[in-house]
């Protein structure tokens, strides 16, 4: 699936990229669109590391020539493991597949890399197997990136993603509390299906068309106004404008405290200037 393009699905597409290099072939990543249990099960909670064109920008980065995204729905997840594999050599004359030691697929995942080797021994392409990369002591996969995530372990999802794990959202317009406070910030609408890391406040950098930012965020349920829908909002440092419609790529940086409840709307914005001047020091 390539969520979140970590460091180890970098590692897979250097390999194929080099192989093409060397065969003066094209290298050619797949993923899916929605990630499989965003349409097999609906109800399930935000998982999802990155969206299809996220993905593609950052396997491109990684060393893909091209992305081919197939949509995944109830008929693509009945295909037969040879079904799939006939999807994948409709791309063209395919010489080689890389994937890793524990890759599936086809209805119920009834293909594995001897199913793969078999076919390419009829149809002449190989299969190269990349081993996993591991760091700590385990190896670096979407769901160990995803409960650093939960746990608001945002420096080492970091590591093991290869760079700071990120959101893409509108800017809306919130109930301007920032700005009463003395600290005026933007809300991002995002995607539902969307992990964030666990409530708290975060230096982050801010990306858009004006250039990057410096920002200290807080997500969660502002418990200090009795609390309500969760939101992630960010209030940007030397900045001063009107961003309202606009889209912004928010990194999580660092995890400076949990979220509060305050006694009063005026103790909450001491310990505002306080967030403000540890972001600094974060981002710095």
């Amino acid at each position: 699936m390539f969520d979140g393009v970590h460091r180890g699905h970098q590692a897979l597409i250097a390999e194929l990229a080099r192989g093409a290099r060397v065969a003066g072939a094209t290298a050619l990543a797949a993923t899916f669109d929605p990630l499989p249990i965003q349409a097999l099960a609906p109800g399930a909670p935000p998982s999802a590391l990155s969206d299809a064109a996220e993905r593609a920008t950052l396997l491109r980065r990684a060393g893909a020539d091209a992305v081919v995204v197939f949509r995944f729905d109830e008929r693509f997840a009945a295909l037969g493991p040879d079904e799939f594999i006939d999807r994948i050599r409709g791309a063209g004359e395919v010489r080689r597949i890389v994937v890793g030691p524990d890759f599936h697929f086809g209805h119920r995942q009834e293909g594995d890399v001897e199913t793969l080797r078999a076919r390419g021994a009829r149809d002449g392409f190989t299969v190269e197997v990349v081993r996993p990369v591991e760091r700590g002591g385990a190896v670096i996969s979407s769901t160990r990136i995803r409960n650093l995530l939960r746990a608001g372990d945002v420096a080492d999802a970091a590591d093991l993603l290869g760079r700071p794990y990120a959101v893409r959202g509108t800017v809306v317009h919130g109930s301007k509390r920032g700005r009463a406070l003395g600290f005026p910030t933007i809300n991002l609408a995002l995607p539902r299906e969307r992990l964030l890391p666990r409530d708290g406040i975060y230096a982050m950098w801010i990306e858009m068309g004006e250039g990057r930012f410096a920002a200290a965020a807080s997500l969660g349920v502002r418990p200090t106004f009795g609390g309500g829908e969760r939101v992630l909002e960010a209030y940007l440092l030397d900045f001063s404008g009107d961003l309202y419609g606009e889209t912004v790529e928010a990194a999580f940086v660092a995890r400076l405290r949990d979220e509060l409840a305050f006694a009063s709307p005026a103790d909450l914005s001491v310990q505002i200037a306080r967030d403000v001047e540890e972001t600094r020091r974060a981002l710095r």
